[in-house]
């Protein structure tokens, strides 16, 4: 019985069952992973469905609430659009999508993203206006950003941008405002008296000229309800909708008034009025009554100067002559000192500037007289402006640059000596000064102070110096000295072309070094002037990237884009220069084999250049200090002569631009160079305008 199972089991574990048990196992478990693998592929393809059919629908929402959505990448430093079929539209790099925005508003919304990217706040709400439009205008954005995916706890993936297009309501507000602002100045600066009713004849607004007339002390106190149409002295018994354009003149005593009718009690007036006034009723389309404008003025002293006019016709021909003549040696004594009279008056917000006490030379709203002022100086003008409408009692005295330029194209600067004159309750109605010119005063203090400036800068350069020389310079400087005492002591001559080799290249990078310093030292200095003149800068970009490119690697393949024929704009030749060729010096140095790609654009005032390397790139822990002296990375390596990337980063701020550097251990760096500037002259090549 014992051999026979051991011979079945031989049978059944024999070579040719086994091959057979084997490829049934095989072709059991690859028909499994088809199945499991179409069933994966399946549910993968309805959750893809379902995710765009969601996006769609949210594209929808968004598009209906006048939103749009963008998302923007840490890593990569790029922005993406959701379009209306909920797909993601192409990427934008940081200066393509800074280009849609207006500059100095793009600036806080990157200041916006840093924060929340660095941890200092969770989310950000800010307000972007659109790249100027051809007819100066702009559309306006509210941005919403926070946090869309994290890679971990710590790490930001992706931000949301959440754009809702309010343009239509701020230019919305922007016009509610300005007509009532008008309708205000209009109504309250009247020269007539203005009294508004509504509908049903009861009083609802009524200007200061009127309050004045009428003798009403608290505004207020007469627009509770209480005063009709019907019980106005000048139109009693007048049928409220039966009334049309009317002109009339009148002669109250209000004396005789009962106090019942007119409510004395809010109008403080006795004796006779001449008063003329108009009613003019407003209507819908429908002949609906709206309300009842009255304009009127009091001629009770037009009346009776009338009487004293014969009286006094003698003595105003004296006074007349005698005030001529002081008028004439004022108007003198101001023509010789170039002194202008000034008044400003709080209640309608204009400034009024004369040549003379007959002329009035300008007449200025708030807004022009700020506007007079450069920008630096604009706060101050609107604080005194301000002073001056809440009545102040003190003097009001306010110095500053103006955007007028003299004969020698300097800036006139203008001194403003203010004073309240109060009426006869006094109460201040309105303020009268002088505008005297100081521009040559202040010219004077100003070359005082740049010479004062200039001693103290050449003494801070000194100790700018003193503080670089660290160990970058000893450490050329040791190997010069260790290599020269070579010679003196036992060697062999064939080393004496090495040592000769290694003391000329240190003595290069010490001087290089010691350049670098020096400059960088008059940079700290503010010393370096910066001169912008007309020049080519299609003829001369590649040039300077050759310059900067001397000494790059036989493996390395540089490519210059450059898309313009011809493009003048206004630059500081030496500088920019400087900058472009110590950015290519650096990609040289990092990029052994590879490509370096440099290339520049011009858009709406802005001149762009682009060097892209594919070298060793920088660590993520080094490239937050990149822009710092001396900095080393993990190798130890400094990034060029270690004051490159500072000089380049000060000569571009200094010259009112912005620099952008990203980068990747391994894969490459990417620097972005954004000067501001005019071009007077744009020709792209031809090939690029097809």
């Amino acid at each position: 019985m014992s051999e026979q199972v051991v011979q079945t089991i031989e049978k059944l574990f024999d070579f040719e069952h086994m091959t057979v048990y084997v490829m049934a196992a095989f072709l059991i478990g690859f028909f499994l992973l088809l199945f499991y693998n179409f069933i994966y592929r399946y549910r993968e393809q309805d959750a893809k469905t379902q995710g765009l059919s969601e996006f769609a629908r949210l594209s929808l929402v968004l598009q209906t609430s006048n939103l749009r959505l963008c998302f923007y990448n840490v890593q990569k430093r790029h922005y993406v659009f959701l379009n209306e079929n909920g797909e993601f539209s192409k990427d934008y790099n940081p200066i393509e999508f800074a280009a849609l925005f207006d500059r100095d508003d793009f600036e806080q919304l990157r200041k916006c993203i840093f924060d929340i990217c660095e941890g200092r706040s969770k989310s950000a709400n800010v307000r972007v206006r659109g790249a100027m439009k051809d007819d100066g205008s702009h559309d306006v954005f509210d941005f919403s950003v926070s946090v869309a995916r994290r890679r971990s706890r710590t790490e930001i993936e992706d931000l949301l941008c959440i754009l809702h297009d309010v343009t239509d309501e701020v230019r919305r507000r922007e016009t509610v405002k300005q007509l009532l602002l008008r309708y205000h100045t209009v109504f309250n600066s009247s020269l007539m008296d203005m009294i508004y009713y509504d509908k049903y004849g009861v009083l609802n607004d009524i200007n200061e000229k009127a309050c004045r007339q009428f003798g009403v002390e608290h505004r207020e106190d007469v627009l509770n309800g209480q005063f009709l149409l019907q019980n106005n002295p000048f139109y009693s018994g007048v049928d409220l909708h039966q009334l049309e354009n009317t002109r009339s003149s009148s002669i109250i005593d209000f004396s005789k008034l009962s106090a019942p009718i007119y409510h004395v009690k809010d109008f403080r007036l006795n004796g006779f009025m001449y008063y003329e006034s108009t009613i003019n009723p407003i209507r819908k389309t429908n002949g609906e009554l709206e309300g009842v404008y009255m304009a009127g003025r009091n001629v009770t002293e037009m009346v009776e100067s009338f009487h004293h006019q014969q009286e006094g016709f003698k003595k105003l021909r004296q006074i007349t002559k005698d005030i001529k003549t002081y008028v004439k040696n004022v108007n003198y004594a101001l023509q010789v000192s170039d002194v202008r009279l000034v008044n400003y008056y709080p209640e309608t917000h204009t400034m009024e500037i004369s040549i003379n006490i007959n002329e009035t030379q300008l007449r200025l709203s708030q807004l022009r007289c700020i506007r007079l002022a450069s920008p630096r100086f604009r706060r101050a003008i609107s604080s005194a402006l301000n002073r001056m409408d809440h009545l102040t009692e003190n003097p009001v005295e306010v110095l500053f640059e103006t955007e007028i330029r003299d004969k020698r194209h300097h800036p006139v600067w203008l001194l403003f000596n203010m004073v309240p004159m109060k009426d006869a309750e006094g109460r201040v109605e309105r303020y009268f000064g002088m505008c005297r010119n100081m521009t040559q005063m202040v010219e004077t203090e100003q070359k005082l102070a740049i010479e004062t400036k200039k001693a103290q800068e050449t003494e801070l350069l000194k100790q700018a110096f003193l503080t670089n020389m660290s160990y970058e310079i000893r450490t050329p400087l040791n190997t010069v000295v260790g290599f020269a005492e070579l010679f003196e002591s036992d060697h062999d001559e064939a080393d004496e072309p090495l040592f000769v080799e290694e003391i000329r290249r240190n003595s290069n990078s010490l001087l290089s070094l010691v350049n670098d310093i020096l400059f960088l030292s008059r940079l700290d200095a503010n010393m370096i002037e910066y001169k912008r003149e007309d020049v080519d800068f299609a003829m001369l970009f590649e040039s300077w990237c050759q310059l900067g490119l001397v000494n790059v690697s036989p493996e390395v393949k540089v490519v210059v884009e450059n898309p313009f024929e011809r493009l003048v704009v206004n630059i500081d030749t030496e500088h920019v220069g400087k900058v472009i060729e110590k950015l290519c010096t650096t990609a040289a140095g990092f990029t052994q084999k590879g490509s370096i790609l440099a290339k520049c654009e011009y858009r709406k005032g802005q001149l762009s250049i682009v060097i892209e390397d594919t070298g060793r790139g920088i660590d993520k822990d080094t490239l937050p200090h990149v822009f710092e002296r001396f900095v080393r990375d993990q190798r130890s390596q400094l990034c060029g002569t270690g004051l490159d990337l500072p000089i380049v980063q000060a000569l571009v701020e200094q010259m009112g631009g912005t620099i952008e550097l990203q980068s990747e251990a391994e894969k490459g760096t990417t620097v972005w160079v954004i000067i501001p500037c005019e071009a007077s002259v744009i020709e792209r090549h031809r090939e690029l305008n097809v």
